[in-house]
C-alpha cells in the first residue's frame, strides 16, 4: 500500500492475500474463483485495490468488507498489467492478452480510450517512467515501445527500443530514477541498456545462464546500480 505497512499476493490458487508487512500475519483472503494475474493498491485509496483476472475482466475490492465494488470489463483475453497514471492515479492503463491497450476512468466501468493497431503485439510488461509522461512497455515483438501517460496517450513512434529477445517471455523492464536510461533482460539471459533519449543500445551483458534475464530493478538512491534476476535462481548486483 501507499505507506508500506501491507502488501497484496496473488496466487494460481485463485485467493488474493492481504498482509502485514512487520507480523506477517494475513490480514483478509479475496476471490472470484478467477486466476488473477495482477494486483495493485488504488493510489488514493489503501482499502481499495483492483486485479486483472484470467476471464478478461478487471474488478475492484473493498479490503474491509471483501466485495467487489467494480468491475471492468472490456477486454478479449487474460489481464497482464494495471497502470495508474494522471493526477497521481486518477485514471488507468491495462494491457490484455488481446493485444490491446485500454484507458479507463476511476469507477466508471467503460474505457475512454482504446490504443490498438493491426501491427500490435501483447504488452506482458508496463512500467512508468520517472517523469511521469510517459508508459514504457515490453512487446512480445522484441522491442520496447513508449506511449504518453496522459493527454492522447499516442504511441511515441521514434521511441522503439530494440536489438534484444523477448518473445514468449515476459521480461522486466527498469528505468533508471533520473529517466536517463531503460534496462531489461531478454530470453537469451542478457541484459540490455539503452539511452532513452536516443533509443539507442547503450550496453550489453551475457547475465544469466539457462534461460532468461526475467527482472531488473535499478536501485532508487545508488548511481548505476542495478540487480537482475533470472531463471537459473541467481540474483546479481551491476554496477
Amino acid at each position: 500500500n501507499n505507506d508500506g505497512t501491507k502488501f497484496l499476493s496473488a496466487s494460481f490458487d485463485r485467493y488474493l492475500r492481504l498482509w502485514d508487512v512487520e507480523s506477517g500475519k494475513v490480514l483478509g483472503t479475496y476471490t472470484n474463483r478467477r486466476v488473477p494475474y495482477v494486483v495493485k493498491f488504488y493510489p488514493h485509496d489503501d482499502n481499495t485495490f483492483v486485479v486483472g483476472c484470467s476471464d478478461n475482466k478487471i474488478v475492484a475490492y473493498d479490503a474491509t468488507t471483501g466485495e467487489i465494488t467494480q468491475e471492468y470489463d472490456h477486454h478479449l483475453a487474460a489481464v497482464n498489467t494495471i497502470t495508474f497514471v494522471e493526477d497521481n492515479g486518477t485514471k488507468m492503463v491495462t494491457s490484455s492478452d488481446d493485444k490491446k491497450v485500454l484507458v479507463w476512468e476511476w469507477d466508471i466501468g467503460v474505457p475512454i480510450k482504446y490504443i490498438s493497431d493491426p501491427t500490435m503485439h501483447s504488452m506482458p510488461v508496463v512500467t512508468m517512467h520517472p517523469s511521469l509522461r510517459y508508459l514504457v512497455c515490453q512487446s512480445l515483438d522484441n522491442r520496447i515501445c513508449v506511449f504518453q501517460a496522459g493527454d492522447r496517450y499516442a504511441a511515441q513512434r521514434k521511441k522503439n527500443f530494440r536489438g534484444h529477445n523477448t518473445a514468449g517471455y515476459a521480461c522486466d523492464i527498469s528505468c533508471s530514477p533520473d529517466g536517463r536510461f531503460v534496462t531489461s533482460g531478454d530470453s537469451g539471459g542478457r541484459v540490455f541498456f539503452w539511452d532513452f533519449k536516443r533509443s539507442r543500445v547503450l550496453q550489453k551483458y551475457a547475465a544469466h545462464a539457462k534461460g532468461p534475464a526475467i527482472g531488473t530493478a535499478w536501485h532508487p538512491v545508488e548511481p548505476s546500480t542495478v540487480f537482475t534476476c533470472g531463471w537459473d535462481g541467481v540474483i546479481k548486483m551491476w554496477q
